[in-house]
This record gives C-alpha cells, sequence and structure tokens, in this order.
C-alpha cells in the first residue's frame, strides 16, 4: 500500500530577506590648500553629467582647509578625512618630491564600507559613464599600462633603449638585461577591492621595501603585480600617449582623461608649455571647463532636475541615479580610521 503522503499540517515557508547590493563608490585624494580642489569639482561634475549611479568620496588629509572641505560637501561628495602615510625615514629621494605625500593614498583601502572603490586622481575627468567597471571580476587589480617614452622616465632601463609596454614590438627587450619588465601601470585610476587586511600589508611592506622614483605609483605596481590585469586606455588617457603613441588612442572613445602632462591641468592652462598648444589638448581642455562651469551639473541643481523629471515620470530610470546623489548630500563628512 502506498504510503499515506497527505497532511493537513500547515507548513511555514521563511523567506530569506534580500541580499542588499553591493555598495559602490569613486574615491578621489586631496592634500593642502591649493587650487587641486578646482580638479576635485570638475570630478564631481563630469561623474555627475554622465549619470554615474556611485558617489564621490574624497580621502583629504588635515591639511585641506574648511572652506575647501565645504565645496565638496556642497558639491555632493562625501569628505572623510584620513591621516598621512610617510614612508621610511631616509626613503624620500624620489623624482618630485610632492610625490612623497601621495603614499597617504594607501588609506583608502581601509574604506571597507564599501565593497569595490574605483580610485580617480583629482587632475581626471569621466566623459562616458564607465559604472559597468564594478562588475568586472573580484580579486584583481586593474589599471591602465603607462608609457615609458617620457623624460620622466629617464632613470629607466626602459628610456635608455626606447623600449615600450605600449609598442613592445618597435624595439625588443634585449636578453643581456634579464626578464622583460612587468606590466606596469599608471596609478591615477584604478580599480579595487578595500580590504584592512590588505592595508595591513600594503603599511608593512612599505616599511621594508626600497625608495623608488615614483613613490606610490611604483609601489602599489610592486606590490599588486601578480593580480594586476591590464583594461583599455580609454579609461585612462595620460595626456602623452596623444603624441607617444597616437596609433593606440581613439579620441573620440576616451571615457576618462587624465590631464597630467605638464601645463595641461585645465584651471591652469595658459598652453605655452611643450605640446599644450596642439588642437587635441585645447579641444580637451575646453571640455573640461565647459563641464566645470556648467551650473546645472552643481549638486543642488542636479537633485533638483533628476526630482522634477522623477515627477513627472514614476517609471523613470533615474531613480538609482538620484539615490546616489541623496547618499552623498546626506554625509557631511565623516572620518576615516586612522591605523598606521
Amino acid at each position: 500500500m502506498a504510503p499515506n503522503i497527505t497532511s493537513t499540517k500547515a507548513v511555514k515557508i521563511t523567506a530569506k530577506a534580500p541580499t542588499p547590493p553591493p555598495k559602490r563608490a569613486y574615491v578621489t585624494f586631496l592634500a593642502g590648500n591649493g587650487d587641486y580642489v578646482m580638479g576635485v569639482v570638475g570630478l564631481a561634475k563630469g561623474l555627475r553629467k554622465v549619470k554615474s549611479k556611485y558617489p564621490l568620496v574624497v580621502a583629504t588629509l588635515p591639511d585641506v582647509p574648511e572652506d575647501h572641505r565645504k565645496i565638496l560637501v556642497d558639491q555632493g561628495c562625501i569628505v572623510k578625512e584620513i591621516e598621512p602615510v610617510y614612508p621610511p625615514e631616509n626613503q624620500t629621494q624620489f623624482a618630485m618630491a610632492y610625490y612623497v605625500i601621495n603614499y597617504s593614498k594607501l588609506r583608502i583601502w581601509e574604506f571597507v564600507e564599501y565593497s569595490k572603490l574605483i580610485y580617480l586622481d583629482g587632475d581626471i575627468l569621466v566623459f562616458d559613464n564607465i559604472d559597468h567597471l564594478f562588475d568586472m571580476e573580484d580579486g584583481y587589480f586593474y589599471a591602465v599600462m603607462d608609457c615609458f617614452c617620457e623624460k620622466t622616465w629617464s632613470h629607466t632601463p626602459q628610456y635608455k633603449i626606447g623600449y615600450c609596454q605600449q609598442c613592445p614590438d618597435k624595439v625588443q627587450w634585449p636578453s643581456q638585461l634579464g626578464p622583460k619588465p612587468p606590466l606596469y601601470f599608471n596609478a591615477g585610476m584604478f580599480v579595487y577591492e578595500p580590504s584592512l587586511s590588505v592595508y595591513d600589508d600594503l603599511l608593512s611592506t612599505l616599511k621594508v621595501i626600497a625608495p623608488t622614483p615614483f613613490a606610490e605609483q611604483d609601489y602599489l605596481n610592486i606590490f599588486f603585480r601578480d593580480i594586476y590585469r591590464p583594461i583599455p586606455p580609454i579609461y585612462n588617457l595620460v595626456m602623452a600617449m596623444l603624441w607617444r603613441h597616437p596609433e593606440n588612442i581613439e579620441l573620440e572613445k576616451a571615457k576618462v582623461v587624465h590631464y597630467c602632462a605638464a601645463g595641461s591641468k585645465p584651471w591652469r592652462y595658459t598652453g605655452k608649455e611643450e605640446n599644450m598648444d596642439r588642437e587635441d589638448i585645447k579641444t580637451l581642455v575646453t571640455k573640461w571647463r565647459d563641464i566645470y562651469n556648467d551650473e546645472s551639473l552643481d549638486y543642488r541643481n542636479a537633485v533638483a532636475s533628476v526630482e522634477e523629471e522623477a515627477d513627472e515620470d514614476e517609471q523613470t530610470g533615474l531613480q538609482p541615479f538620484l539615490a546616489a546623489l541623496s547618499e552623498a548630500g546626506v554625509v557631511h563628512y565623516t572620518s576615516a580610521p586612522s591605523a598606521a
């Protein structure tokens, strides 16, 4: 006889709580009381123009004045004060002295309230939405390969023999110099996952590693060498690529432009420095200034505009954008952990 499987007992089904979406953000770094705050404002407005869903976190050193912090908060940024990170004593012989303070960028690995962050230097502008980069596979460090053809690399064997990873077939790496150098990235833009254990390793390793000319950029290249994955140059168009490797660049497709060549900062631009009278440079500077000066992209105006559109269409797809703006506006400024 078949078993009786009929039951009058009610079966209680417990629904699982929905998994919260991963918390993501863009992050940049600001030190001192100079004019770089204008670059960060441009960065914030550029992200707003391309309708990024995620806020901009600004890691600021204590020497950033209160009026500059207020400017950033008024632009919808989340301002997080961090403590400086210094290399060991007697290890500050770098190509440019101001690189030393950039070691403080290591603090952004402490921002573990976010599952993934995209770091952008303050002299960068985002011209097209890059939110999709957050969806790349976890466990890797993503960035754009650098170029070794500028004079600032004259201390390297790559520069001396004319070898560049941007065109590795043009000049072969000589066997007598040993293995070919590992891929080297520009640290003005990268995608990473915050981690306190990684942060501790970064700080402890810094104490024993030999100094190098490009400070934290060299250091990050050494530290993340084994998990580095290159991404296309459209995600960090370094200015020198326009004249050093034009065959690798499709300017009209560039999503992220890095105003890092001497004389290229749009808020200081005069066009007098070497290569700065090029038409492509002038065009990029004009595009930056247009976004910086566009009052409709100011945080208060952008929020009002999005709310108005949402009222007109309840099914609008702008809700994630509005949520990101609201989040950015609520947090005025917080202190990050200062463990070192």
